[in-house]
């Protein structure tokens, strides 16, 4: 393993139950590929020229590297995964047991490459615009009903904005959409995110 492990990533794997010997030998092919280590967002992240690559993270039923750029990637093995709909850009490669990452050890350091070529390259991923989101009725009819709202919710970050968006448009019945409308409105009105 390379020399310049980080204390932090060392605690994080030790401490791991399920995934100890996946994410140790995650790790070591991260490492191999002469990434840098950190421990950011409180998993193990890897950059190259300061720039973020992959990161491990772990989950109740797999552990998972992945690649922040990953919707740029060939994924000629077919084995990249997109987290959920709304994700935009990242995908993982999913690992159930230490031995998977044994045999897609090849793999993944092709694709890591792979992102670090994209990356070099200065490719970006071409994100929706916030006016692309489903916009849920009822959230539409109280911005209708409050110019105050509007304004509000229009001077939120583009993130901020989706996150509200995708939130209300997940619940499938109209009274769950206007209880988190109604529940979330003055977090907007005070300009403050979903998650702040």
């Amino acid at each position: 393993m390379k020399k310049n492990t980080n204390p932090k990533v060392d605690a994080y794997v030790e401490e791991s139950t399920s995934w100890k010997e996946a994410l140790r030998k995650l790790r070591a092919i991260a490492l191999d590929c002469q990434l840098d280590e950190a421990l950011k967002w409180g998993v193990p992240c890897y950059s190259f020229n300061d720039s973020n690559i992959v990161l491990l993270h772990t989950f109740k039923e797999y552990c998972a590297i992945l690649f922040f750029k990953g919707a740029l990637l060939k994924d000629e093995e077919g084995i990249l995964v997109q987290q959920t709909k709304n994700v935009q850009a990242a995908r993982q490669i999913r690992f159930t047991s230490a031995g998977e990452v044994d045999a897609h050890k090849a793999a993944i350091k092709a694709y890591i490459a792979e992102a670090i070529a994209v990356d070099k390259a200065g490719l970006k991923v071409e994100f929706k615009d916030t006016a692309d989101f489903d916009m849920a009725p009822e959230f539409q009819a109280r911005l209708d009903d409050s110019p105050q709202l509007q304004e509000a919710f229009e001077a939120l970050t583009p993130g901020r904005q989706r996150a509200y968006l995708l939130y209300f448009a997940e619940a499938k019945q109209s009274a769950t959409r206007t209880a988190r409308v109604d529940k979330c409105a003055p977090r907007i009105l005070a300009g403050k995110g979903l998650k702040d």
